[in-house]
Order: C-alpha cells, then structure tokens, then sequence
C-alpha cells in the first residue's frame, strides 16, 4: 500500500499567487496553500468570500468529484480522507487527507453550501496508481525539498514551523489588508523565486501532474468563464501561471499507463496527520493547528483551558491560578523571544513548568492527547464502499465494537453471545490480515472462556479490508474462503495445524473440513519428528475450545492423538547426540509436547478445557490415580499420557541424551507424580557425580531447576536436592568452575528474588547434616510423607468460594452449555490444586 500526497508540507505555502479579481481581470484566482495549514484556510475562506468565484478548482483526484457531494452531509465529519485504489491490485493506493482546518475542506464547504460547482483537478489516479514510485530525490537538490525551510531561513528562523506560526498563523486580524487575495499574491511571488532557484526540486513527476492541472483549468475557463478559483499547494502555482500550449502539456500525459480504479471516503484521524506517522503532507501539531483554527478569540486562554482540565481529569492538581500564571507566562516567552504571538512553542514551555512542575511525564499526556489529538473522523454510511467494508460495518454496529484510534483493551466472556461473536469477528479479520485487533496476556487463569485483546483501528486498515474482498463479499465468507486457500497452499505441517486452530476460533466449520483433509494428508506424509513436534501444540490448544466454543472437535481429536503417538515414537532417537544449541531447541520442543500431551490426555476424560498443563509448575497436573471415562482405552487420548511417561523416562537414563534433556524429563515426570522423589534424587546424584564432566553435570543442572518453571520453590522445599547441588558446586575444581559459572548464573537468574533471596539463606545457615540422605519425613524442609487427604479437604472448599462454584447461579439461554463447561473447567482446577497441596504437604 503506498500513502501518497497531494502536495506535501515540504512543497506547500501558506497563502500564494493571487490573481486579481477573476470578475474583472480576466484571470482565474490561484489560491496557492499549505496544505492542512488553518491560516490558509482562513485565507482561502477570506478570498472565496470576497471574489465569489462561478467554480472552484481543488488539487486532487478527478476521479472524486462524484463524492464532493457528500462533503455536505452533516454525517461527513473530519478528518477524513479520499481513497483511491486499483480495482484489481486494492494494495496499490493513495489517501488525499483532509481535516476541518485543511484549505481544500474548507473550499469543499464553501462551494457546497454556495451552490458552486467545485471539482479536482489533479492527475487522475488511475494514471498516479499505474505509475512507478517517485524515484529518491537528487542529493543536490535535497534543500529544496522544503520550501517553507528555505523561506524560514532566508527571514533568520531555524525552525520553519515558528516562521509559518509568525507569518501566517498569527498574523493579526484586526488589521488585515483590504485585499484578501494580498497574502497569496505575495507567498506566490516567492514560490516563483524558488522555483527559477530549484527548479522541479527534485520530483519530475511534477511537471505531468502540472501539465494536467493545466489542461483541467483550461476546460473549466471554457465551461464558466474566468471566474474560477484553484485551491492547490503553493508550489504549484508558478506553474500554473505559466505560458504553455494544450499540445506540450497532452505531449507530457501522452503514453502513461493506466488501471482501474475506485474511490471513496474513509475516516482519518490527527494521529495520521501528524508528521511522524510517515504521511509525507502532515503537520507535527493537528491538534493545535484544529484549536487555533476552532477557537474564536484568545486561542492561548482557550488553550491552556484545555491542557489543565486534560490533567485534572489525569488527577493532578491544577488550579484556575495556574491557568492564569501559565498564561502570563507564555505571553513573556514569546515578548522575549521576538514573537508577535504566544505559540505552541511557549504554550508547551509554559505548561511544564506551571502546570507540570518540569517534568515532561504528564507533557507527553498533553501532546499525545492535546498537540497531537484523538479525532477520528466519520463518513456517511452510503458513501461507496467494497461489500466486504458494509458488512463489517455492519457487525460492528450491532456487536457495539466501534473503530477507535487510540489503543484501548478488551476483555470477552466467552459463556456470553455478544462475547462470542467478537471474538469470532477478530480472529476472522486476523485470518484475512485485518489486524484490528491482536490477542494480548489478561490476567492470570487457565480457563478457555476469558479472551484479553488490544484494539487499534487505523486508516490503512480500509485499504487492508478492500484487499480481503477478493475472498467474498461477507466477513464469514471471505475468512472460510482465505482459510480454504491457505490449507491448500501451506507448505509445513505446523502451518496447517496453527490454521486449523484459527478457524476454531474463527468459528469457521466449513473450512475446517478443508483444513482437517489437508492436515491428513500432510501428517500421513511427514516423517520428521521435529514437524511432527512442532504441529501437535496448536492442534491440543485447538481441542480447548470444544466446550466453551461449541464446536465439534472429534476429527480433530483424532489426528491430534495419532500424532502424539508418532512423537512418541520417534522423539527418543531424535534427542541423542544433539550438541548444547540443538539441546536447548529441543528441550523448549519437550515442554511443548508435555503441555500439549497433558491438554490431549485432559480432553478425552472431559478435564482438558480447563488444564494449562504447564510443565514444571510443581502442580501435580498428572498427579493421583487416573479418574473419568477418559483415563480408559476407549477414548482417543486413553493411554497417551502414560506412554509419554515412558519416552520422559528414557530420556532421563539415556547417557547419550544431553544433560539439559535428561534433567527435563526427569523434572517433568517427578512433577507428574511418575517418579519417586527418591528416584529424583538418585538420578541427581549420578548425574551430579564427581565422574560427571561439570559441564554435562551444569547442564543437568538447567534442565531440572532451570526457567521459571518453579524450579527454585523445589529447591527450597527439599533440601536433599538443594544440598545435592550444593555439594556439587562446592566440588567442582577451580579450573572448571569458570567454563560451568555461565550456565549456572543463566540457570539461577531466572528465578524470582524472593526465592533466590530464601535459598542463599538456606545455604548460609547451612544444611542440616546428612540433609542429602534424610528420608522424606525427616524436618520442616521437605515435602510431606505422602497424601494429606485431611489437609487438602480443608482447602477446597475455600476453592470453591473463590472460584465461584457454591453460588448457585444458573445459566441461563444459550449460555447454559457453556457455562456448565466453564463450571467443569474450573472444578477440574479445584481438584488439581487439591491434588497439589496433598503432594506438597505444606
């Protein structure tokens, strides 16, 4: 997508070349602008007033003119922008920006409430959009680039923007000229002084679009005479006023390419106006430029207004009096300074240091909110538009989800319908690249039923939209049909699975039969243990979503177990004789399929909506005997979990497997309640032997206490491990201990400070003696002897209180499936941290 400018601030003016009255002289009046310039549009206002032109002429897309009539509805409100985009490529297009202080808005309205034909006059875009970009300017004339910094330097300013405010902005209205046109007529004289300097300034693709502007001002003098009025950027206005014939000007059109094209209005905002959002014509303060042009007197009085009921609404305490002493302020910033009025500059200064106290914290409030602004426009809802955008807009009226500017959070329910079809609607747009909004981390839970986004509609999403419209005409089609595609053309089995969790989401059954043949088809083929690794997590996130979601995941359930049971298979030779890189890679893979085996084995006994499965938590997720219909053979996760017990279980007493995966597996499996804390602690030992190299026995080290996997709780809790590796570190030869303290300070840093603070206590204290050898139900240190049924009774029903399980509310309507399933999803999560606290036994 290209963003282009209709003359960009660099090449524009302030008031320009102004003929003589075009009723008298003979001539058109050329009213050459700044674009987005408010002192302009009050300029042009002015003039328009006082010539009353038979038609006015605006720099822009002629293609538009059928939706100048729309400037007049009272549901038109700016800023908003023209959009002009190829019909066949929706990628290739431009924006014509305008805001309600822009000089060519202000001349729409004029002409529309006037009853005066008004039209565009630029190059078509049908011929902009089918031409090349612009090529990257001559070095020589990189000066030239910004005729209003040229103009600023010669006046002794080195800031163009503070020339611009002294020149234009703030030039008194009381004694304004007699003649409007007086300030056109002079900024023209020195664009045409530029220009014999400059020459094109380094873009040549002025001249064709001059050359148009010309043969366009041509036809209108023909069709009403010399009473029209041009509304364009200053630079242009010297070769507007030029001398030359139809033929030369047709000879520099003639042989350009074309395309189809459509146009349209669509919303802007001043956040796209600004000049470092990469819009070449912006302006760094839309905001303030909107206030001086809005404000009717005392614009500096207004404006500190605003700036102190913006922080007392941010609870700082802000004062009538500061209002008045800020003000009195800038006005002695900008008498020192030589200015014939307060601007933004001495507003800002004055601001911080008496509203703000000098700190330029709630400054960035004001100018992100103030300087800057929030506006987002608005276009009538008749306005053209491709079938894709009217039904979006449509679901977004009835879903109560309006278009904002800023970035704001949104937390769905997923039990409720409104909530559901939310969410159903963003992962759609995100499927067909309309990143509207994007999944963010909420708070803290392992139910499926809660969604956390971060929402920010922006301008160029509109072009996004007309690209998805290819796919179909409605939201659901075009994302069923994208997805279909995508399936087909997808080139790695994890690609297919991670689609096949976003039409889950997406709530797409239609293509997920497509998706689920092409997942088939794929898994049947793949034989490496890596892909097949690789695919399986998104497939068990996707089962989550059975109950809360109402979607038939049976199919899917099926091909997610045959490939864990591939995995299983082939995992234990694909981890032998990796080197450390290939380790590490592989050790975050295991984690992934643990979680993954867990969601699966949880789904078939009807636990899994609700299981994270996290590996490492010391949550006991696996811990206790095997419960529910699906702990038996019959369903399609029965039996998985206790053959991935038996791949973790080679892992751990493999020699050949690197130290980081063997201390993993058997982290994991002492988590899942499959060895014995004995066990653990035998193989620690071997591992930790003095025979072990220190760096095998350091990377062991990692894969079993390592991350932020609760690895340091562990520790801290049984101090026959802690004093294993205590012992181990006060072993290790000096020369050794340099190659091996890089991996352990990684392993250890990662913990939390309150649990690294309690083991360096521990240590200091010292261990109690023989604490490496001591039975289980030896100190306070330890893990309890076994199950403490009583004491884990006694937590659950405060459990059940907090989760909100003992409120006897029903669902109601539609909602009632998913409620009981979220109700299930968290009893599950009752029991295992029941099953939790009997393990830990404190």
């Amino acid at each position: 997508m290209t963003a282009r400018a209709p003359g960009r601030v660099s090449r524009g003016g302030a008031g320009g070349a102004g003929g003589a009255d075009p009723a008298t002289s003979g001539g058109p009046l050329l009213l050459g602008v700044r674009h987005h310039g408010p002192g302009s549009a009050r300029a042009v206002l002015a003039a328009l007033e006082h010539v009353r032109p038979r038609a006015v002429l605006i720099e822009g897309p002629p293609e538009g003119d059928a939706l100048l009539s729309l400037a007049a509805d009272e549901r038109m409100r700016p800023p908003v922008a023209l959009l002009a985009y190829a019909v066949d490529d929706p990628g290739r297009a431009a924006f014509w920006p305008m805001a309600a202080f822009s000089p060519e808005w202000v001349a729409i309205r004029w002409a529309s409430a006037h009853q005066v034909p008004v039209r565009f006059m630029d190059l078509p875009a049908a011929h902009a959009l089918a031409v090349p970009e612009q090529p990257v300017p001559r070095q020589e004339d990189a000066r030239s680039f910004d005729p209003i910094g040229v103009l600023a330097s010669t006046a002794g300013y080195d800031d163009p923007e503070r020339w611009w405010e002294d020149v234009v902005e703030h030039r008194a209205t009381d004694g304004a000229p007699s003649d409007p046109r007086a300030p056109f007529a002079a900024l023209a004289e020195a664009m045409g002084a530029l220009r014999e300097a400059y020459g094109d300034g380094g873009h040549p693709r002025d001249a064709v679009r001059e050359a148009c502007m010309r043969l366009r001002l041509r036809a209108a003098r023909k069709e009403f005479g010399d009473g029209v009025a041009v509304v364009c950027g200053a630079w242009h206005v010297p070769a507007l006023a030029a001398r030359t014939t139809v033929a030369a000007d047709k000879a520099l059109l003639k042989g350009i390419p074309k395309v189809r094209t459509e146009t349209t209005w669509v919303p802007w905002t001043h956040q796209r106006l600004a000049r470092h959002s990469g819009y070449g014509a912006g302006i760094e303060s839309p905001g303030w430029y909107g206030h001086l042009f809005d404000a009717p007197d005392r614009p500096l009085e207004r404006w500190m207004t605003k700036v102190a009921r913006l922080l007392r609404e941010e609870d700082r305490l802000v004062s009538s009096a500061h209002v008045i002493e800020a003000v009195r302020l800038a006005g002695a910033l900008a008498a020192v300074r030589g200015r014939p009025a307060a601007g933004l500059t001495e507003a800002t200064d004055a601001a911080r240091a008496v509203m703000c106290e000098g700190s330029d914290v709630p400054l960035a409030l004001v100018h992100d909110r103030l300087v800057v602004g929030e506006a987002l426009g608005a276009v009538p809802d008749d306005a053209p538009a491709v079938p894709l955008q009217r039904d979006l807009a449509g679901q977004q009226r009835t879903l109560r989800l309006r278009p904002e500017p800023e970035r704001r959070g949104l937390e769905l329910d997923l039990r409720k319908g409104t909530d559901a079809a939310r969410s159903r609607l963003l992962h759609r747009l995100r499927l067909l690249g309309v990143g509207w909004g994007e999944p963010s981390a909420g708070r803290g839970g392992t139910g499926t039923f809660r969604e956390c986004w971060q929402l920010h509609w922006q301008p160029e999403l509109f072009v996004r939209v007309a690209e998805a419209g290819v796919w179909g005409t409605t939201v659901l089609s075009a994302a069923t049909a994208r997805a279909e595609s995508d399936a087909v053309s997808a080139t790695t089995l994890a690609e297919v699975t991670a689609l096949a969790e976003h039409c889950l989401l997406a709530g797409l059954p239609d293509a997920l039969a497509a998706v689920m043949d092409a997942l088939a088809a794929r898994a049947a083929l793949d034989a490496d243990v890596g892909h097949l690794a690789d695919a399986l997590p998104a497939l068990a996130r996707a089962l989550r979503y059975g109950d809360v979601r109402a979607t038939d995941t049976a199919a899917l359930s099926t091909v997610a177990v045959g490939l864990a049971e591939r995995v299983c298979v082939g995992l234990p030779s694909a981890c032998t004789g990796l080197d450390p890189a290939a380790a590490e890679e592989q050790r975050g893979r295991v984690d992934r399929i643990h979680t993954a085996v867990t969601l699966l084995a949880g789904a078939g006994d009807g636990r899994g909506a609700g299981a994270e499965g996290k590996s490492g938590t010391g949550g006991g997720s696996g811990a206790g005997p095997e419960t529910g219909a699906g702990a038996g053979a019959g369903t399609p996760g029965g039996g998985l979990r206790e053959r991935w017990a038996g791949v973790l279980r080679k892992l751990a007493v493999r020699d050949t497997v690197a130290g980081v995966l063997r201390g993993r597996a058997t982290r994991l499996l002492l988590d899942d309640g499959h060895l014995p804390e004995e066990e653990a602690a035998r193989l620690m030992g071997l591992a930790l032997s003095p025979g072990a190299p220190p760096t095998d026995a350091a990377a062991w080290i990692e894969g079993f206490v390592g991350g932020a996997a609760g690895g340091g709780t562990l520790l801290v809790h049984d101090e026959r491990l802690l004093g294993l590796v205590d012992g181990w570190l006060t072993s290790i030869p000096p020369a050794s201990f340099t190659a091996v303290l890089p991996l352990l300070r990684r392993t250890f840093s990662t913990y939390e400070p309150g649990v690294r603070r309690t083991l360096g206590e521990l240590v200091r204290r010292g261990l109690a003696p023989g604490s490496v050898h001591r039975a289980r139900d030896a100190g306070t240190g330890g893990f309890g002897p076994g199950l403490d049924g009583e004491r884990a009774d006694a937590v659950v029903p405060v459990l059940r209180l907090l989760l909100g399980l003992d409120t006897g509310e029903a669902s109601t309507g539609g909602e009632s499936t998913a409620t009981e399933s979220a109700s299930t999803e968290q009893t599950a999560e009752t029991e295992r941290i029941a099953a939790g606290t009997k393990r830990g036994g404190r």
